[in-house]
C-alpha cells in the first residue's frame, strides 16, 4: 500500500486530504480513475486475489511431506511433534479430494493424529478425530480400531467392543484381524473378571468441547426490555435504561453482526468462536487460513466438513455392527449435518486460496464481512437498501488526519476490488461503492468492539521462606482475540468511570451493571483505558487516536489522583535509572497543575460554605460558633491567596463585626490587619475612603469608653 501512496499525484492527495463526507463519491471516483490504468495497482490486487499466486491454497505435495515427517516423529516417540506436523501443516494443506495410497489423505491424517493423541493421553480428542476420519471414509478399519482402543482406555468397554467388531469385519489383512481379535478377547476377559461391561464412558466425548453452541447456553437469565436509544448534548447518541437496574444485573446480550479474529491469535484460537484451539483442530476444507475448534464452528463459519456416512457403501454382512457403532451415544459428536445450524457464511468469500484476508488489516477484512452479510441478507429478502444502511452507526471521517483519509481511500478501492472478484456485478467497482466502503471503515474504527477473553497464566517463584521449593502463582490476564460490530452493543457510549461492564462468552457479548443505575441514566462502558490504568493525557491520546473524540466524562474532568501517583512513580523510576526526560517531568507537572486547579476549586467552595455557616450562626445569636467558622474560612482563603489579598480583607470585615458584637478584645488585631490590607491596596487614606472601617473603629472606641465608665462607676 505504501507504494500506491507514493505514486498518487500531490493534487489528488490534497483533494483527498481536504475532503469531507459529502465529497467522498467525487474523491473516490478520481482516485479510482487514476489507479485503474496503473500497472502497479493491478499487480497489487492480482497478488491479493489470484489463487494461483497466493500462498493460502491447498497443496497435496506439501501435505504428503508433512505427513511423512509426522510419521517419522511418531515412530521415534516424539508424539507432540508428530501432532503438530499432522495438524498445523498436514491437515492445513491437504485437499479434501487428495488421495494417499488409494485412501483419502485427509482421512489418513485424522487417523494418524488420533494415534498421537491416544499416546499423549488425550482420549476424547482421539475419539473425535477417529469420528472425523470415519465421516469421510466409513470403511477405514484403522479408524474403527483406534477409536475402539481409545474407548477401552476410558473403560467404555461395551462401545469399545462394538467399534473393534466393525474394525474386525472391515479389515482385510489376516495379521491385523488376528491382532484385533486378540484385543476384543482381552477386553471381554477383563469384563468377565470384573463382572460388568464397563461404564458408558466420558460424556464429554458426545460433544465438541469448546464449540460455540456450548458457550451461548451459559446465558441463563431472562431479562425484561430495559434499553432504549437516547441523544445527549455532550456525547450524541447512546443507550439508557428504561427502568432502575440493580448492581450486577445482566443488561444485554447479543451476537455480533460481524466478527473477525485478530492476527496474533490466528494460530491459537478458533476463527469462529474465538475460544482457544484444542489439540484436535479442524482446518478449513478449502484453504489454509482458518482453524476451528470443532466441525460445528467450521460449518457455522460457512464451511462444510463432510456428510453423514453413506451406509449403502458398507458391506451387507457387517452393516449391523456398523449401525450399532454409528448410533452409540459417544459417537454423535462427529455427525454435523444439522438442518438447524444457522450458517453465517462469513468466510466463504475469503476462501479458495486468496490471501487478501491475511494481508489486509483486521478492520478492513471486518468491513468486508459486514458488506458480505448485508449482501447475503438482501439476497434472501426484498430489502433494497445500500449495504451501509443496515448499520446505523456514527463515523469519524471528518476528524481523521489527512494521511488516514488517504489510506482509507486506497483500502476501500482495494477491498471493493477483492469483493468484486467474488460477487461480480452484485458489488460493482465504482467511486460510489468505494465511498460507501470508506464510510463503513470509518464506522468500524469508531464502533467496533474488541472481543476479550480471560487467560490464566501460571508462574513459579521461590522465596526465602520456601527455600528451593517453587511456589505456584496463577495470574489472570486479558487477551484481545477478536474484533466485532454489534448492532446494539456498539451504541453504548464511553466513560472512564463506567457503570456497566462488557464481557464475552465465545463471541457473544454480555453487559452487566457495575453499580445501581437509575431509570433514564446513560449506560456507559469503558472503551479500554479506565481511571488508574492510564494517566489522563495517555487516556485522552488513546481515545482520540482510535475513536476520534476528546473524553469529557467525570473521571477526566474532575480530580484524578491516580494521574499524579502514576506519573510520580514513573519519574522516580526515571531518576533511579538516570533516564530523566523533559516529557516525564512534564507529565508530573501537568498532573500537579490539574491537582492544584481542582484543589483550588474545592477550597473556594469550602471557604464559601464556611462563610455561609458563620452568617447562619450569627442570625441564631451563636456568635462564638460564627467566629470559629469565619476564621476557618479565612484560613482556607489564605492558602488560596496571599495573606494580604483583598479577599481576606472582606472576610476580616465580617470577623471584626462579630467580634465587636461579642466584645472581644482581639478585634483590635483584626481591625489593624484589616487597615493594613486596605492601605496596601488603596493607599494610606483607605480608612477615610471606606466608611465601614471608620465605623468599626468608632464602634470599638465607643465600646472601650463604655467599659471604662462602667468600671469607674463600680
Amino acid at each position: 500500500m505504501e507504494e500506491l501512496k507514493r505514486v498518487i499525484p500531490i493534487t489528488l492527495k490534497r483533494m483527498i486530504f481536504e475532503s469531507t463526507h459529502e465529497d467522498l463519491s467525487s474523491t473516490c471516483s478520481s482516485l479510482l480513475d487514476f489507479l485503474l490504468p496503473l500497472p502497479l495497482f493491478h499487480d497489487v490486487v492480482q497478488g491479493l486475489t489470484n489463487p494461483e499466486m497466493a500462498v493460502c491454497h491447498k497443496n497435496t505435495k506439501a501435505a504428503l511431506d508433512f505427513k511423512q515427517k509426522g510419521n517419522d516423529c511418531f515412530s521415534s516417540g516424539d508424539y507432540a511433534k508428530a501432532l503438530t506436523l499432522y495438524s498445523q501443516q498436514g491437515l492445513r494443506f491437504a485437499p479434501m479430494e487428495a488421495d494417499d495410497a488409494d485412501k483419502s489423505l485427509v482421512t489418513v491424517l485424522y487417523a494418524n493424529r488420533a494415534s498421537s493423541l491416544h499416546k499423549m493421553g488425550l482420549l476424547v480428542e482421539c475419539i473425535r478425530d477417529c469420528g472425523r476420519a470415519l465421516l469421510l471414509t466409513p470403511s477405514y478399519a484403522k479408524a474403527w480400531y483406534r477409536r475402539g482402543m481409545a474407548k477401552a482406555s476410558m473403560a467404555n468397554y461395551e462401545e469399545a467392543v462394538c467399534d473393534l467388531n466393525v474394525a474386525l469385519d472391515m479389515e482385510l489383512s489376516l495379521c491385523r484381524k488376528a491382532q484385533i481379535k486378540c484385543e476384543i478377547d482381552t477386553i471381554l476377559d477383563h469384563c468377565r473378571r470384573t463382572k460388568g461391561t464397563g461404564s458408558p464412558g466420558d460424556s464429554s466425548s458426545e460433544r465438541n468441547v469448546g464449540s460455540y453452541s456450548n458457550s451461548i447456553s451459559m446465558i441463563d437469565e431472562l431479562r425484561p426490555k430495559v434499553l432504549h436509544c437516547v441523544s445527549t448534548t455532550t456525547k450524541g447518541r447512546g443507550m439508557a435504561s428504561l427502568i432502575n437496574i440493580a448492581k450486577a444485573s445482566l443488561v444485554h446480550t447479543e451476537e455480533p453482526y460481524a466478527a473477525i479474529i485478530l492476527k496474533h491469535c490466528r494460530e491459537t484460537h478458533c476463527h469462529f468462536c474465538f475460544n482457544e484451539l484444542p489439540a484436535d483442530i479442524v482446518p478449513c476444507s478449502s484453504c489454509s487460513i482458518p482453524s476451528y475448534c470443532s466441525q460445528h464452528c467450521q460449518v457455522q463459519a460457512g464451511g462444510q466438513f463432510g456428510s453423514s456416512p453413506n451406509n449403502a457403501l458398507i458391506p451387507e454382512n457387517i452393516s449391523k455392527n456398523f449401525e450399532m457403532a454409528e448410533t452409540s451415544p459417544s459417537n454423535s459428536g462427529y455427525i454435523v449435518a444439522d438442518a438447524n445450524i444457522n450458517c453465517i457464511p462469513e468466510h466463504k468469500h475469503e476462501c479458495g486460496g486468496v490471501h487478501w484476508p491475511v494481508v489486509l488489516p483486521s478492520e478492513i477484512v471486518l468491513a468486508g464481512r459486514v458488506l458480505v452479510k448485508s449482501i447475503e441478507q438482501r439476497r434472501h429478502s426484498s430489502l433494497t437498501s445500500k449495504p451501509i444502511e443496515s448499520l446505523d452507526l456514527f463515523h469519524n471521517y471528518a476528524q481523521m488526519t489527512p494521511e488516514n483519509k488517504l489510506e482509507l481511500h486506497i483500502y476501500s478501492i482495494v477491498l471493493t476490488h477483492c469483493l468484486q472478484r467474488y460477487y461480480g456485478s452484485i458489488f460493482p467497482l465504482t467511486g460510489t461503492s468505494a465511498s460507501q466502503v470508506v464510510i463503513l471503515i470509518s464506522q468500524i474504527k469508531v464502533n467496533s468492539m474488541a472481543i476479550v477473553h480471560m487467560k490464566s497464566v501460571e508462574e513459579y517463584s521461590s522465596s526465602k521462606q520456601s527455600g528451593p521449593q517453587l511456589s505456584r502463582v496463577t495470574n489472570v490476564e486479558q487477551v484481545r482475540v477478536g474484533l466485532a460490530i454489534y448492532s446494539v452493543g456498539s451504541l453504548f457510549n464511553h466513560s472512564c468511570q463506567p457503570n456497566i461492564h462488557a464481557y464475552f462468552l465465545s463471541r457473544s457479548l454480555s453487559i452487566r451493571s457495575t453499580e445501581f443505575v437509575a431509570a433514564g441514566q446513560p449506560l456507559e462502558l469503558s472503551y479500554g483505558p479506565q481511571i488508574g490504568q492510564m494517566t489522563l493525557m495517555d487516556r485522552h491520546q488513546s481515545l482520540e487516536d482510535q475513536y476520534a473524540f476528546k473524553c469529557k466524562c467525570s473521571g477526566c474532568s474532575e480530580l484524578n489522583l491516580s494521574d499524579l501517583v502514576v506519573n510520580a512513580f514513573r519519574l522516580r523510576d526515571a531518576i533511579d535509572s538516570k533516564q530523566v526526560s523533559i516529557n516525564a517531568l512534564s507529565d508530573v507537572l501537568r498532573s500537579l497543575d490539574l491537582l492544584r486547579s481542582t484543589i483550588h476549586s474545592y477550597n473556594k467552595e469550602i471557604a464559601e460554605a464556611e462563610d455561609i455557616i458563620a452568617e447562619a450562626f450569627c442570625s441564631l445569636g451563636e456568635f462564638q460558633a460564627a467566629i470559629d467558622h469565619c476564621k476557618a474560612s479565612i484560613e482556607i482563603l489564605e492558602k488560596l491567596y496571599t495573606a494580604n489579598h483583598i479577599v481576606i480583607g472582606n472576610e476580616l470585615v465580617k470577623l471584626a463585626s462579630i467580634q465587636l458584637s461579642m466584645g472581644e478584645s482581639t478585634v483590635v488585631e483584626t481591625i489593624d490587619r484589616l487597615e493594613k490590607i486596605f492601605s496596601m491596596h488603596y493607599g494610606p487614606h483607605a480608612t477615610s475612603i471606606f466608611p465601614y472601617l471608620q465605623t468599626l473603629k468608632g464602634e470599638y472606641a465607643n465600646s472601650l469608653r463604655s467599659s471604662t465608665l462602667l468600671l469607674e462607676c463600680n
